[in-house]
């Protein structure tokens, strides 16, 4: 894997700072410390540290086609890069490697924007055509690698694979958009396209952007959309086996390497899927590693090594203490934007694990997106059913009085948790998803934030992010639609940020064969009841491993990555807690209520409530403030940036849909 940087004058052909573009360039060296490149010429700077994986001794960036007219920095794999070099090849162009780098330059010049859609991978990259005098940039369909950019005020535009390498130009204004805050504090992370800075931007999955010189500044273009068309009638058995013959392929075409390569091992149905296809794939062990806890509650270890013994993998274990939490600064400084999904800290320690081994590691990660696994999909269900039985102007003022009037019970179970499940029916269908899914809720955020806060946010409220997407859903079946939402949202902005981030920290590649995009849009046209079957996630998967893996671990309750945060708050991090959340940072900002953050900690660490979740997010934003920001607030950072200066926070659809083939 690799980290990539650029800055292009899109206006002129002004001379690029060589100083500062390696400044950029080296601020992502965890990325790729095996090497680094960089290419110049009038207007245009491109910058590459790489992790060699495949052709250890040619595949160098920046690389260039063979006259030098072309040139691309890239991050990621190719997997189906032999067909298409065989393909080019045929149609007359050269090759100087084997690798999967140099498919794209030719693929360009063959394919032009339309390049994309012949990759199978994962990626993200900036190419330059000196002679169409544009850069193209483009990121994969699911948003496994990440990309961010910015326009500066004087026409130059920036480029990078982490946000860090944006925040070393001294030409970017560190302005926080405050829908950013309202996104971050309903869903513990910053969706696409927002970042946290106004003027920054996330290139969405399945996007690409080109951008000529002395042209306008374009919008990004979509290029591939997760379909939801119904497939060919089948048997759950037929189902079942063509699932086992394409997730095999996935994993086959993702075990290329040049270096030692292995795999995520959690105890769960989906890592536990990946090791067993590698197993049946490979004529050596399979290298293994998880991680385990001393609370037995968050501990999936003995289901781990079960599988490790039943395919005799070469499986590694370490234990992470309940006390684990000297990462916080470091999570802050990793991800460069607030981040709120404590199970960052279990993943940072698994991927320094999988490195003392491997430097490729297979992950079972987006199972739970494709074949509805997570729980809150069977609740979402069980209210549409509610929800179709009264229309919206009955059920909202019936169930918000309800809601309103019912006491809130985080200690108790979910089933006796009403006062949640009313709230969720008085909204459509898309606000109770959005209800279900927020870490804090709309009430809760309108307590938590400022006067001057509030003012900002004109209205603005999170959910917008799901409408968005729901407004360019190409279904409308209650299952699929949240599916569709979590694999636009949740899926890239913390599932896929948390491991990018947590693995390259460590120089570690992580592969993901259940996002293998042809697998995907295969499984979204499977009939509701194989994914989702009478209060049983990940049917159709069970159903094939049933010769794969023992029931044991085929229908345990799921656990996920949890680390113990309430009893932390009230144990070995109550001071810390206090001291950051009552603290000078979060004080000094201006966005936020002081009088709730006391109560938050106060009940809290009473015992009366559970605010676990609000809390550590106020955490991550302090120490976000504190090693991101400096000694800027945010309040001084709108005031000295100015408001004319920066651009309008996207509210609207990002990108033109390109018309379905």
């Amino acid at each position: 894997m690799c980290g990539i940087v650029g800055i292009f004058d899109t206006l002129a052909k002004r001379d690029i700072d060589g100083a500062l573009l390696d400044r950029m360039n080296q601020s992502q060296l965890h990325r790729g410390p095996d090497e680094g490149g960089l290419h110049f010429e009038p207007g245009l700077g491109m910058g590459h540290r790489r992790l060699s994986i495949i052709d250890l001794s040619s595949g160098q960036q920046p690389l260039f086609n063979e006259d030098g007219s072309v040139v691309v920095v890239f991050n990621g794999e190719i997997y189906n890069f032999p067909e298409l070099m065989r393909e080019l090849v045929q149609r007359g162009h050269t090759f100087r490697t084997r690798c999967d780098t140099e498919v794209i330059v030719h693929a360009w010049e063959e394919w032009g924007e339309a390049c994309v859609e012949r990759f199978r991978g994962m990626f993200a990259f900036g190419l330059w055509d000196r002679k169409r005098e544009v850069l193209f940039l483009a990121r994969d369909r699911l948003g496994v690698k990440p990309l961010h950019y910015a326009r500066l005020p004087d026409g130059t535009l920036i480029f990078g694979s982490e946000l860090k390498a944006l925040l070393a130009h001294p030409g970017l204004a560190r302005e926080i958009d405050p829908y950013a805050v309202e996104d971050y504090f309903a869903y513990g992370y910053v969706p696409e396209p927002r970042t946290i800075f106004k003027r920054v931007l996330k290139l969405p999955p399945g996007h690409t952007l080109a951008v000529w010189r002395g042209k306008a500044f374009p919008q990004p273009r979509e290029y591939w959309d997760v379909p939801f068309q119904a497939g060919p009638r089948m048997t759950e058995q037929e189902a079942a086996d063509e699932l086992v013959v394409r997730l095999r392929e996935a994993v086959k075409i993702r075990m290329v390497a040049e270096v030692p390569l292995g795999a995520f091992l959690s105890g769960g149905v989906d890592s536990s899927a990946v090791v067993a296809m590698m197993a049946g794939l490979s004529d050596e062990p399979v290298n293994t590693c998880s991680i385990s806890f001393g609370d037995p509650a968050f501990n999936e270890s003995a289901h781990a090594q079960a599988v490790a013994d039943r395919y005799r993998t070469r499986h590694r274990v370490e234990q992470v203490e309940q006390d684990d939490f000297g990462l916080l600064d470091k999570l802050a400084r990793m991800y460069d934007e607030p981040y709120a999904d404590s199970s960052a800290l279990p993943t940072y320690r698994v991927c320094g694990l999988a490195r003392k081994s491997v430097t490729v590691a297979l992950s079972g990660d987006g199972g739970d997106e494709n074949f509805a696994g997570y729980r809150r999909y069977r609740w979402h269900m069980h209210e549409e059913r509610m929800r179709a039985l009264l229309p919206l102007p009955v059920r909202k003022p019936l169930f918000g009085l309800l809601g309103s009037i019912y006491p809130k019970a985080d200690w108790a179970p979910r089933v006796l948790r009403a006062k949640s499940t009313f709230e969720a029916l008085a909204r459509d269908s898309v606000e109770g998803y959005f209800h279900g899914v927020s870490i804090i809720a709309d009430s809760q955020r309108r307590r938590l934030f400022s006067p001057v806060l509030r003012r900002e946010l004109q209205g603005y409220r999170a959910v917008e992010v799901l409408h968005r997407h729901a407004a360019r859903a190409p279904t409308d079946d209650p299952l699929a639609l949240v599916q569709y939402l979590d694999l636009k949202t949740y899926l890239a902005g913390d599932i896929l940020t948390k491991v990018d981030r947590a693995s390259m920290a460590h120089a570690l590649e992580v592969r993901v064969p259940m996002l293998d995009h042809p697998l995907v849009e295969w499984l979204s046209g499977l009939p509701n009841p194989m994914k989702l079957n009478g209060g049983e996630g990940k049917y159709l998967l069970k159903k094939s491993l049933h010769s794969f893996l023992p029931d044991e671990i085929l229908y345990r309750p799921k656990m996920g990555f949890a680390v113990p945060l309430a009893s932390w708050f009230r144990g070995p991090l109550r001071q810390k807690l206090a001291d950051a959340v009552l603290g000078p940072v979060l004080a000094g900002s201006g966005l936020f209520d002081r009088a709730y953050l006391r109560h938050l900690v106060e009940q809290h660490q009473s015992g009366l409530r559970d605010y676990s979740a609000p809390l550590w997010s106020l955490l991550m934003f302090e120490s976000f403030l504190r090693n991101v920001m400096g000694e800027e607030v945010p309040a001084k950072v709108w005031a000295a940036a100015g408001r004319q200066a920066a651009p309008e926070p996207v509210r609207q659809p990002v990108g033109a849909r390109v018309p379905r083939k």
